[in-house]
Formats: C-alpha cells, structure tokens, sequence
C-alpha cells in the first residue's frame, strides 16, 4: 500500500484491557486467532498501512504483550490502571512528541479489519475535513455498542453508550465500532476535558465527540456497511465466529508484514 496515501497519520492501538467475559485468565488481545495472537492483526494492518509512528497501549498482562509484540516497529506505552479509553489514548501522549498529523484509533481485539478499508477510512476523514472522524456500521442487534446520535439534518451529535442510552436511543442500530482519526491539535486537549459521570465511572473517548460538537468544530462519522470486519473478540463465541470468518480474509491480513510462523 502506498505510504503517500497515509502520510501524516500515525496508530494507537489499545490493548490494555483485561477481556472478562472470555472467562480465561489470558489477556483479551493474547488468545489465539489463526494461530496468531489478537494482537498482531491491528499491529499488521498499521504496518501496512505503512502509518508511523505505531503506539501500543498495554495494560493487563503488559509484558506479555510485550513478549508477543517482539521486535516489531512499535512504541508502548503503559496504562497502569484501565480506566476506560479516553485514558487508555492519553497514555500516547508523550510518546506522539515527535508527531504532528492525525491519529489513528485502533482496538487491540478488532482483528479483521482490512487495510483496504482502513485506508478508505482515511479517505473519508481527509475528505471531511474534521477534527474526529468515527466509523461507524449498523447492525441489527446493537445490544452492548456505543449509539450513534444524529440531529434531524443527519449530522452525528454525539455517542452514547448502551448502559447509558435511553430507551429510544437504545433502538438506533448505527454504532460505534471504536475507530477514530482524531487530528491531534484536537485530540490530548479534548481528552482532558473526558469526565467520568456515567454508569461505568470512566473515561470514555467517544465523549471526546461532544466536546467537538460543542466547540462547533466538525465531526464526521463514516458508514461502512462490513461490520464482520470491525467485529470485537470479546467472548469466546466472538473468537470462534473469527476463525470461521478468518479464512476469507486471509489474502487480505495475511501481507508480508504477518509473522509467518504461527504459535504452535
């Protein structure tokens, strides 16, 4: 993939989180895919996007993660306590002092996405323009997803979270599949004005789309109808759904930046 496609954008990916409901005492992002851990997919697809710089955010099982990284193009970085995302992305800063463009927001259990669609993606977003950009795609039970809050004009207002969303908000079936492009003049600010008044007590970073809002600073939220491909592991249902799905993705994930020799 061209690199002057994604000039001036570099990756955070979070895998910080500990993943409860896979019911295992292994970190969310270290269970097995194709014989590959979660990890490795989001990292895969930045580099080949061929995005810099690549920053990992750990958390539980944070040198384990650094195990399985290896030797990889990446930067880490700690989040000691996993207080929600809008943490987890402030926890990049320091290592995004030598950066200045727009960040690319990944999840570290998201391990289908294909690097053609991230990079129309970022298309969307430089097309915009806006300070944050979502992808969002629209499924038909949206049970336990962020909700996409439009005003009657169509334009996205905010997102609200499933504990948090009222009745009719909780039938809007266009989520929040937790990728961003955030320009990062906006980003560590709006961060900092993330509070935690919800059901959960964290920080959440879709609350930085409020703060956009508010500043009358344009926000866009591009549709992508593939929602297989932003499909989150999150139990082990979630992971045997992926390894069914996995083989018609292989072409795709499977560049020459993926480590060639599963773990046995």
């Amino acid at each position: 993939m061209s690199n002057e496609s994604t000039k001036g954008v570099a990756a955070v990916i979070l895998a910080a989180g500990k993943g409860t409901r896979m019911h295992s005492p292994t970190a969310k992002v270290l269970h097995l895919l194709g014989n590959r851990p979660i990890i490795l997919y989001p990292v895969t697809l930045a580099e080949t996007l061929g995005v810099q710089p690549i920053v990992v955010v750990v958390g539980y099982q944070a040198e384990q993660v650094r195990t399985v990284l290896g030797d990889r193009p990446v930067r880490i970085a700690l989040q000691s306590e996993q207080s929600g995302t809008a943490h987890a992305v402030s926890q990049s800063e320091a290592l995004l002092n030598d950066f200045d463009g727009t960040v690319l927001i990944l999840c570290g259990d998201v391990p289908l996405l294909k690097p053609s669609t991230a990079a129309r993606f970022i298309d969307c977003h430089r097309a915009g323009p806006a300070v944050v950009t979502v992808m969002t795609t629209t499924l038909d039970n949206p049970k336990g997803y962020g909700r996409i809050v439009r005003d009657r004009a169509g334009r996205m207002m905010k997102i609200v979270e499933d504990r948090d969303a009222s009745i009719a908000e909780q039938s809007i079936r266009e989520i929040n599949t937790g990728i961003y492009l955030v320009e990062k003049t906006f980003l560590f600010d709006a961060l900092r004005t993330v509070g935690n008044r919800n059901q959960q007590r964290e920080y959440y970073l879709p609350d930085i789309i409020e703060t956009a809002v508010a500043a009358q600073l344009p926000v866009e939220a591009c549709h992508f109808p593939e929602s297989f491909e932003t499909m989150g592991i999150n139990t082990p249902q979630d992971l045997e759904r992926a390894q069914d799905l996995l083989a018609d993705f292989a072409d795709d994930l499977f560049g020459p930046n993926f480590p060639r020799n599963p773990i046995n």
